[in-house]
C-alpha cells in the first residue's frame, strides 16, 4: 500500500511539474527582436550622428526621430508579416476542410496511413483514423498538425505581434536617448546606458532559450559595440567629408 502511495505522489509530482513554456503566442519574436533592434539601431544611429560632431539639441532629435520611426516600422512590419501568414494558414484550412466534407473517407485513410508510416499496426491505425474523424473539426485539427504542421486553435495574432514589437522597439530605442533628455551633453553615457541594456537583454532572453544568461547578453553586448562603433566611425568621416 505504502508502495502505490509513493509511486502516485511521484506521478502527481512529475505531472505537476511537466509543463513548456509558450513556443507558439506569437510575442516572444517580435518583442525580443524589437528590443534588440531599438537598443541596436537607435544606438549606431546615434553615434553615427554624434560621430559628426553636433549638437544636444540635434542629438536629443535624432534619438527621438529614431525612437518614433523605427517603432511605428517595427509595428507596421510585423503586423503586415502576421496577418499575411496567418491568412495564409486559413487558406490552407479551407482546402483541407473541403476536402473533409467532400472525401471523408479519403481523408481518413490518409491519416490512417500517416499514423501506419510512424509505427502503429494497421489496424490499430484505421480504427484511430476512424474514431477521430467522427468530428469534423477535431479532424479539421488533427490534419491541419499532422500535414502543415499548425495548430488551428494556437495561431498567432497580428495584432499581439505588432503591440509587442513596437513596445519593445520603443523601450530599447529610449536607452540611448534618455541620457540625452535629462541633461547630459556627452555621448558616453549614453552609449553605456545602452551597452548595459543590450547586456541585461540578451541576459533576460536567456530565460526563455537553452543558452547561459552571461553567454546570451555578451553576444548581445558585442553585436551592438560592434555596430555602434562602426557607424560612429563613418559618422566621423561623413561629417568630415560635408561638413
Amino acid at each position: 500500500m505504502a508502495l502505490i502511495d509513493t509511486e502516485a505522489a511521484l506521478h502527481e509530482a512529475h505531472r505537476d511539474n511537466h509543463t513548456h513554456r509558450d513556443v507558439n503566442g506569437g510575442w516572444l519574436r517580435p518583442a525580443v527582436f524589437g528590443a534588440m533592434d531599438g537598443l541596436v539601431s537607435n544606438l549606431a544611429l546615434m553615434t553615427g550622428v554624434a560621430g559628426s560632431s553636433v549638437s544636444q539639441h540635434t542629438m536629443v532629435l535624432t534619438g527621438l526621430a529614431g525612437l518614433a520611426a523605427g517603432a511605428f516600422s517595427m509595428a507596421a512590419g510585423e503586423y503586415t508579416s502576421v496577418a499575411s501568414q496567418r491568412e495564409l494558414v486559413e487558406a490552407e484550412l479551407d482546402v483541407e476542410r473541403r476536402e473533409l466534407r467532400k472525401h471523408p473517407q479519403d481523408e481518413e485513410a490518409e491519416l490512417a496511413a500517416l499514423y501506419e508510416a510512424r509505427g502503429v499496426d494497421a489496424d490499430l491505425a484505421r480504427q484511430v483514423a476512424r474514431q477521430l474523424s467522427r468530428d469534423p473539426e477535431q479532424a479539421l485539427e488533427i490534419h491541419a498538425r499532422e500535414e502543415l504542421g499548425i495548430d488551428p486553435s494556437d495561431l498567432p495574432s497580428p495584432l499581439v505581434a505588432a503591440v509587442s514589437s513596437f513596445g519593445s522597439f520603443a523601450l530599447g530605442a529610449l536607452f540611448p536617448v534618455a541620457p540625452y533628455l535629462l541633461g547630459a551633453s556627452a555621448l558616453w553615457p549614453a552609449v553605456l546606458l545602452a551597452l548595459f541594456g543590450l547586456f541585461a537583454c540578451g541576459a533576460v532572453v536567456a530565460r526563455v532559450t537553452a543558452r547561459t544568461w552571461w553567454y546570451s547578453g555578451l553576444r548581445q553586448l558585442a553585436l551592438g559595440g560592434a555596430a555602434a562603433g562602426v557607424t560612429y566611425v563613418l559618422g566621423s568621416w561623413f561629417g568630415t567629408a560635408v561638413g
